[in-house]
């Protein structure tokens, strides 16, 4: 069910506690929420409303408008946040938390995306895990399974990457930045993220910190609501350009898979599965008997993802399950593909120059 919409009059955060938290004593936590946003829209407006309404108000907000032209800056201006301006082109996401990072007073940095609607009990949540936990460097959330909209690939989109979240190690080696939040000075020490790299900057962090022997958590009680409209063609662009590339480039050359969010082998056994499934469908066209090896093949894809379809059964019913297990074959196979064009050519690359 849609949430209704929020009342556009500005809500104020609470900055009462930001002098009281710096003249306590050094256990004591002092959020400073880190936005970045370009061209945010009613999104941004709905994000900061979720935000003044938190029961744990954060300390500081800092809004980092990359070079928007829809009125970003002065939208969140009338929220009374701290607004940092990019003028000279959009430098992208990760400059702009770098920026966020370097302004903040806080000594615990929450990224937060400019279309994410934070729970009332987010950053209580955080604050509760970071203070029973202080052997936490950073942790991160997940989105939760009642997305803003409700076209069939928003649903599908967002009901998975919770799914995933849910269902993954609690020990992570990764970070995300649509609701994560980190130790300033571990962010510090780390150097931030690191802007050579082309995407998923916040899953590289995350890999530095875990060879650096920091904690990372994933705890998927903290739970945030994703606003963002998906399209087909939006899917397939950002599950390719902007994780199936990067994150073969990022693994290619290890000794081991990362077994953890998408990268589980049972993922890989699916794409096979899904590859033999479009094969024979195919070769049935000219060999009858291939019929048999498809159905078979879709078997096993069914049986492999079982817990997965019948989560999307439980949240949409029959007619959305038979849709999103469509679509999910549908990525099974591009982003396969992308993993095996991409590793073969990362992995000639060098044998090339050498020639």
């Amino acid at each position: 069910m849609i949430s209704p919409p929020v009342s556009s009059k500005p809500q104020h955060f609470q900055r009462k506690r930001m002098k009281t938290f710096q003249s306590a004593d050094h256990y004591s936590l002092c959020f400073t929420v880190i936005m970045p946003v370009c061209n945010g829209g009613d999104n941004l407006r709905r994000s900061l409303e979720a935000l003044a309404t938190s029961t744990r108000p954060p300390d500081e907000v800092i809004v980092i408008d990359d070079s928007s032209s829809d009125g970003s800056a002065d939208m969140a201006r009338n929220y009374e946040v701290k607004v940092i301006s990019i003028s000279d082109g959009s430098q992208g996401s990760y400059v702009a938390r770098n920026l966020g990072a370097k302004a903040a007073q806080g000594n615990i940095l929450v990224f937060i995306d400019a279309d994410v609607a934070v729970r009332s009990d987010t950053l209580a949540r955080i604050e509760r895990y970071l203070i029973k936990h202080p052997e936490i460097d950073a942790l991160f959330g997940s989105y939760d399974a009642d997305p803003a909209v409700r076209t069939l690939v928003s649903r599908y989109k967002n009901l998975l990457h919770h799914y995933v979240h849910q269902h993954s190690p609690r020990e992570a080696s990764t970070f995300w930045t649509g609701c994560g939040a980190i130790r300033r000075e571990v962010f510090d020490e780390m150097g931030g993220f690191d802007i050579s790299c082309r995407t998923i900057r916040d899953i590289e962090l995350g890999g530095r910190l875990r060879r650096a022997g920091k904690q990372v958590w994933l705890c998927p009680e903290i739970q945030v609501k994703h606003l963002k409209h998906w399209k087909l063609t939006t899917m397939i662009r950002s599950d390719i350009f902007d994780r199936a590339i990067p994150w073969t480039r990022l693994i290619v050359g290890n000794t081991s898979m990362p077994n953890e969010l998408n990268l589980k082998k049972g993922n890989l056994v699916s794409a096979s599965a899904a590859w033999m499934t479009l094969g024979f469908l195919v070769t049935g066209f000219l060999f009858p008997w291939a019929w048999i090896g498809m159905v078979l093949s879709m078997v096993t894809l069914g049986v492999l993802n079982a817990d997965l379809y019948h989560f999307f059964f439980q949240q949409g019913g029959l007619g959305f399950a038979a849709g999103a297990a469509g679509l999910h074959f549908l990525y099974l196979l591009y982003s396969s593909m992308t993993f095996a064009l991409i590793s073969g050519q990362t992995r000639l690359s060098p044998k090339k120059k050498q020639e």
